[in-house]
């Protein structure tokens, strides 16, 4: 068991820090809470075999992630005002 545990908190830091290789804000953001939410709502599982099923889904989706992350990359969207960081005083 504790390996599983170990997999999946790798499993979540990868995808957390592949999420915020986004370029566009709102993918980003959107991104990053649904790796959030996901792990959150399974915290409580129990079952040996779910828990290898939603490891396998949650490999899956790193690459996905690691595969439009490249893509966002490539076509750079210009950053939002929200974004922007605050110029210092002069």
């Amino acid at each position: 068991m504790a390996a599983s545990t170990r997999k999946v908190l790798s499993l979540y830091k990868s995808m957390i820090k592949e999420s915020q290789k986004f370029t566009g804000y709102n993918y980003r953001m959107y991104a990053v809470r649904r790796v959030k939410d996901a792990f959150r709502d399974n915290k409580a599982e129990r079952d040996v075999e779910k828990i290898n099923l939603l490891i396998a889904k949650a490999e899956h989706n790193l690459g996905i992630i690691r595969r439009q992350t490249m893509v966002s990359q490539l076509y750079m969207e210009p950053k939002l005002v929200i974004e922007q960081t605050k110029a210092s005083p002069s």
